[in-house]
């Protein structure tokens, strides 16, 4: 029996199974980018109130005392800066970037609403590129603070800023990568810094980053030229922590040893002799007189192998190490000198930098 077609030109419409979404139901393209462009303008309007312009004028360091620098025309040449920033509490509190503010004599804030405030710095940290600068005034629209840690590449984010003079410039893109590590102007690497290809542009540095849901997620720090689209923002929990002291102390306070130094890679002979758990470790080049180091008996050419139980490997490892808690505390450094593997005790002392 040849099998029945019926089925095929049946005119009574098939029933579509009750888990699937009819076609015509289907979202479109222009459904998605529409949800996409709603998502970037509540990002926007949630924090864009908080956003705020920041002028300064630099202290200019010549043969004499630092001076102040000329106003008006002649102010040029780095003299004066400019930069974005972003109001965290409704008293005026206001997160930027340290290399924005950092020796500035003047601090001028025009807030989103035309106003133009003078500010004065309640510290910054140019190890991690936080700083945190206050204007006298209340009520102000604070920008709710989010968490970096949640964070995977792919994600959605808005950049928001004053690039080159712009007011409230809006850019979108995503995260491209996280846990970067970068170099700060004292050389400090700072830590987990997002990267991504939301655009940004000299004068962007210390707007917020902010997810869908208009929180910030990171402070926007930096952008490398002559490259396009590789961008990097300091993380909201770091800057919330740096925040914190600095609005309690005025400073960070860290340790220091006194020692100049550069991570090397370890011959396989002093790895296997002295049983180390690495093949690399931080050589000191120089030993500061009268330091904690010098006391405790370093010298150059010794290799640091470990710090408080804790191994050395780079330079940034020591670093690590020598946080508020270690200052005034005793722990035991092991060095490999020669062909001899030593314990020294050595206590750390606040750095006066």
């Amino acid at each position: 029996m040849r099998p029945s077609y019926r089925y095929i030109l049946d005119p009574e419409p098939a029933q579509s199974p009750p888990d699937e979404r009819p076609r015509d139901e289907t979202p479109s393209d222009a459904l998605l980018l529409d949800a996409y462009s709603k998502a970037v303008v509540h990002a926007a309007e949630r924090v864009s109130p908080s956003v705020v312009n920041i002028e300064v004028v630099h202290r200019l360091r010549g043969n004499g005392a630092p001076q102040e620098a000329p106003r008006g025309d002649d102010a040029f040449n780095g003299r004066r800066g400019s930069g974005s920033g972003f109001v965290f509490t409704p008293d005026g509190f206001i997160l930027t970037n340290s290399h924005v503010v950092h020796d500035a004599v003047d601090i001028q804030v025009g807030l989103s609403d035309g106003r133009q405030l003078q500010a004065v710095l309640v510290g910054d940290d140019p190890d991690t590129d936080v700083a945190v600068v206050r204007v006298h005034a209340q009520g102000l629209p604070a920008a709710p603070l989010g968490e970096s840690k949640p964070l995977k590449p792919g994600q959605l984010v808005v950049a928001i800023g004053n690039p080159f003079g712009f007011q409230t410039t809006v850019t979108a893109g995503i995260v491209s990568a996280l846990g970067r590590s970068m170099p700060s102007r004292t050389g400090r690497l700072i830590h987990s810094i997002i990267q991504t290809d939301a655009a940004l542009n000299p004068g962007n540095s210390g707007g917020p980053l902010v997810n869908a849901r208009g929180e910030v997620i990171g402070v926007n720090t930096a952008v490398i030229l002559p490259a396009q689209g590789i961008c990097f923002a300091v993380p909201v929990d770091t800057a919330r922590l740096v925040a914190a002291a600095l609005m309690k102390d005025g400073k960070i306070r860290r340790a220091y040893l006194g020692v100049g130094g550069q991570g090397v890679a370890l011959a396989r002979r002093t790895v296997r002799v002295h049983d180390l758990e690495h093949d690399s470790a931080v050589l000191v080049l120089a030993v500061q007189p009268g330091s904690p180091a010098g006391r405790a008996g370093l010298r150059e050419g010794d290799l640091i192998v470990s710090f408080g139980g804790e191994a050395v490997t780079s330079i940034d490892d020591l670093h690590r190490h020598l946080h508020e808690g270690s200052i005034g505390s005793e722990v035991e450094l092991v060095l490999v000198r020669r062909d001899e593997k030593r314990a020294v005790r050595v206590t750390p002392e606040e750095s006066k930098r």
